[in-house]
């Protein structure tokens, strides 16, 4: 065996096991196929291939889900499954951009905190500041302030999440701050900002990597009941929150118009917190030692 191959047996065989991990874990799978869905019903609904989400037929109002209509139809005549279908990418584009906007803040955030001791306390209260509220609740609060809209709601959202992320870099941070070939680092010449980017971070992104995927789930559940409420994009967009709050008014008499969404929500919902689930136990070190 060449001195070649010898060194690369130990960079391969971590990769294979964990490969074998991920495969092997049944919710990490059942999460990702989920998610999977998602994205192939997301981009369906972005080509419109799903049919027109706003077509109105006043001929087909209230039809109940049959062979043509699969979801039935809402008191505009407008077909259920491609506003399910047209909302999927709009859910996920919210979902996306709020873990865009907490990866990045809230590493930043975190990774200052963690570092710099002196900077530490002045960080991390106002993070608890946020906190002290509940997240949905802030999340109306600025939401309300900065008006109806998927931008705006998307900048709320990013808002709430953003110091959870940022408390979870800083005990990462911690953890590894003191490490001996940081110490090293330093020792060598090497600047703060090195040290963070080139060091301390690569170390710290596991349990990151599993928030943001609660993360992505709690935007989704979030934009629904935003939408609901009335403080997301405006009627007609057709997001999962705005159907079911336009069937409210006919759940006894058309309960599928809000049932639906109300499905897609919760598989969407359900395959994150699988995928979650299964990144930490793959990636935990304590279990992947085992």
């Amino acid at each position: 065996m060449t001195e070649s191959t010898l060194q690369a047996v130990p960079l391969e065989k971590p990769r294979n096991q964990l490969l074998s991990r991920m495969l092997s874990h049944r919710g990490l799978v059942i999460g990702a196929g989920i998610l999977v869905v998602m994205v192939l019903a997301g981009i369906v609904g972005l080509l419109g291939l799903a049919g027109d989400a706003l077509k109105i037929s006043y001929q087909s109002r209230f039809v109940e889900p049959s062979a043509e209509f699969v979801f039935g139809t809402d008191h505009y005549g407008r077909s259920i499954f491609s506003r399910v279908v047209t909302g999927t990418h709009l859910s996920l584009l919210i979902g996306i951009s709020v873990v865009a906007i907490t990866a990045v803040f809230g590493v930043l955030i975190g990774a200052i905190a963690g570092y710099f001791p002196r900077l530490d306390g002045l960080i991390m209260r106002c993070m608890d500041a946020l906190m002290a509220f509940p997240p949905i609740m802030l999340a109306i609060a600025i939401a309300a302030a900065l008006g109806a809209g998927l931008l705006n709601l998307i900048v709320a959202l990013g808002i709430t999440y953003t110091p959870r992320t940022a408390r979870i870099v800083r005990a990462a941070v911690l953890g590894v701050r003191n490490s001996e070939y940081i110490e090293s680092a330093r020792l060598s010449g090497a600047s703060d900002g090195r040290i963070i980017v080139k060091h301390v971070l690569p170390n710290s992104m596991a349990p990151v990597i599993v928030d943001l995927t609660f993360v992505f789930a709690y935007a989704i559940l979030a934009e629904a009941a935003l939408s609901f409420l009335g403080v997301g994009p405006p009627p007609p967009v057709p997001t999962w929150g705005n159907i079911i709050a336009e069937g409210r008014d006919y759940l006894v008499d058309a309960p599928w118009i809000s049932i639906f969404p109300g499905l897609a929500i919760g598989f969407s919902v359900l395959g994150l917190n699988l995928l979650g689930d299964g990144l930490r136990d793959v990636l935990d070190p304590r279990l992947t030692s085992k």
